[in-house]
This record gives structure tokens, C-alpha cells and sequence, in this order.
């Protein structure tokens, strides 16, 4: 039996891990894998692993949630997001465990019919990729 695509919207609260949230609604409905295609939202005192940095880095204060997008498998996470904050200055990166909703997320997940997610290495790159096949 091929699933059909489907989407799950979502509405986070007030103190939700956003990146803990997500994984663990993607494990119930699309175990397969997702695709984040849509999340707004705000988050307070945001943690980002910016690009080619190996360590998070910390941004105190309230900031809105511009853009989030991303894959979620069993395999892992691979989330980006750019934020905006109180002075209209934007920072974006890799979304790591431990950002708080501050007053809401509403994120969108689609779960693709017919298509299996996945992450392994890439000799190429050197990280764990994106792996997609068809269902059985």
C-alpha cells in the first residue's frame, strides 16, 4: 500500500522545543520522512549552528520566525531558519534542540507519496545527505 501525500499543519505553543516538537510529530505521521515546507512563528533567546560552524550560537531576546524549511528522518534532522530581531536584523542557520517557542510556531509538514526519506554520508560533501527512494 503506497501512502498518499498528505500534510500535517501544526500549531506549537508557548515553551515547546520547536526542534523536539517536529521530530516528534514527523515520527507519528510520516516515519517515512517529511519535508518542512512552511513554519512561522517567534522563539525566545534563539540557538543557531550557523553555516560552516561546528558550535551553536546563542541570540538573547524575542525574535520572529521569517522562514523554516527542511527535511525530518528517521535518520535525522536537517532544519534552517532565518529569524528577525526587535531592530529588523535578520540571522539564520541550522535549527538545533533547545529553541523555546515564545508565542506560537504553525508549521506545516508534507509527507510525500510513494517516497522514502532518509540521511547517510556523502563522500562528496562529507555529511549525511538527503537519501530519497521510492516505497516498496
Amino acid at each position: 500500500m503506497t501512502p498518499d501525500t498528505a500534510f500535517l499543519p501544526l500549531r506549537l505553543p508557548p515553551g515547546a522545543d520547536l526542534r523536539r516538537a517536529l521530530e516528534e510529530a514527523a515520527a507519528g505521521f510520516a516515519p517515512e520522512g517529511c519535508f518542512v515546507v512552511s513554519g512561522i512563528g517567534s522563539l525566545q533567546d534563539a540557538q543557531l549552528r550557523p553555516a560552516g560552524l561546528d558550535a551553536t550560537r546563542r541570540f538573547g531576546g524575542p525574535w520572529e520566525i521569517l522562514s523554516l524549511a527542511g527535511t525530518l528522518t528517521r535518520d535525522g534532522a536537517h532544519l534552517h531558519i532565518a529569524l528577525s530581531g526587535a531592530q529588523g536584523q535578520v540571522v539564520g542557520g541550522h535549527l538545533v534542540h533547545g529553541n523555546r517557542v515564545r508565542t506560537t510556531a504553525e508549521v506545516l509538514l508534507c509527507r510525500p507519496a510513494g517516497w522514502v526519506l532518509g540521511r547517510g554520508p556523502d563522500a562528496a560533501t562529507g555529511y549525511d545527505e538527503l537519501l530519497v527512494r521510492r516505497s516498496p
